[in-house]
């Protein structure tokens, strides 16, 4: 389970204001709002660890500060960003990143990325959206991941891909009782595939709650 307990802070023009609600292992949860209602810098706060902010973030009853390398073993963010080596492929990308993680299962990264059909020959740049989440995807199943962060994963994506990676989220929850939080516009997957969602409006929560099935 992941808590946030009055967590407010400011960084590079967003605000968060006395921010407190869990994420519950083996469910999604689901935060909306306008851009700049602070979804990505509350993701943030979690995966980055020169982030400042006031109050405590908790991971199993743990502040994620105390001992924030060894959490980052267990957390993946997935998004638009270029963690990566971009210039180089994704095998090359493994040889360097892989040794930084303590349960890292080369087998199971290239047997999930033959799965979603993406080609490890490939360099970071030249993979194409759909193709981008998916090896993250892959990467973090593969680093042991406990904390799925998914910033906007199926932003202007087409209902295949949604589809297939939400039935990908669900097996995977399935299978390793995982804690998901994902920030999202589109309607249709609030109602359809999130446990709990949260409404955002300029750096506040102003609501939460468990999705109710219709």
């Amino acid at each position: 389970m992941l808590e946030f307990v009055n967590v407010s802070g400011t960084d590079k023009g967003f605000n968060l204001n006395n921010i407190s609600f869990c994420a519950m292992e083996g469910y999604i949860t689901g935060i909306i709002g306008a851009n700049g209602a602070g979804k990505s810098t509350l993701l943030q706060y979690i995966f980055d660890e020169n982030r400042d902010y006031n109050g405590k973030i908790l991971f199993d009853g743990q502040d994620i500060k105390i001992n924030h390398s060894s959490f980052r073993n267990i957390v993946s963010y997935i998004s638009d960003d270029k963690r990566f080596f971009n210039a180089y492929s994704i095998i090359d990308n493994i040889k360097l990143l892989s040794p930084f993680y303590t349960e890292w299962d080369n087998e199971l990264f290239f047997s999930t990325l033959n799965d979603m059909e993406v080609s490890s020959g490939k360099t970071i740049s030249n993979l194409s959206r759909g193709e981008y989440i998916r090896f993250q995807l892959a990467f973090a199943v593969a680093h042991k991941s406990k904390l799925y962060l998914l910033d906007e994963a199926t932003s202007g994506m087409d209902p295949v891909f949604r589809r297939d990676f939400y039935k990908f989220l669900h097996n995977l929850i399935a299978i390793e009782n995982v804690t998901v939080i994902m920030t999202t516009h589109i309607e249709e997957e609030l109602k359809s595939h999130m446990d709990y969602v949260g409404v955002m409006e300029a750096g506040k929560l102003i609501s939460f709650g468990e999705v109710e099935i219709s």
